[in-house]
């Protein structure tokens, strides 16, 4: 499983790539969760509002931190969908 957080690095930002990675831990599942920052993979993936939360290819969230129980959440869905 590939996460990706998006953003520059504000506070929220950061928030967003604490919870995920706390998520991964609490559910169990393999992966990653990467953070990207670079200005231009944002434009591709057409970021506007930051941070934004993509798993396997899937955006879950824009503008905001999820909390780590939402985002365990999305994570057992993306398991779901795998299998």
């Amino acid at each position: 499983m590939l996460i990706k957080v998006y953003g520059p690095g504000c506070s929220r930002c950061e928030r967003a790539f604490t919870a995920m990675e706390e998520a991964l831990r609490q559910s169990g599942a393999e992966g990653q969760v990467k953070k990207v920052s670079d200005v231009q993979e944002m434009i591709k993936a057409a970021v506007f509002a930051t941070p934004v939360v993509e798993i396997n290819g899937s955006v879950v969230c824009r503008g905001r931190a999820p909390s780590i129980s939402e985002a365990v959440t999305w994570l057992m869905s993306a398991l779901a969908q795998e299998e």
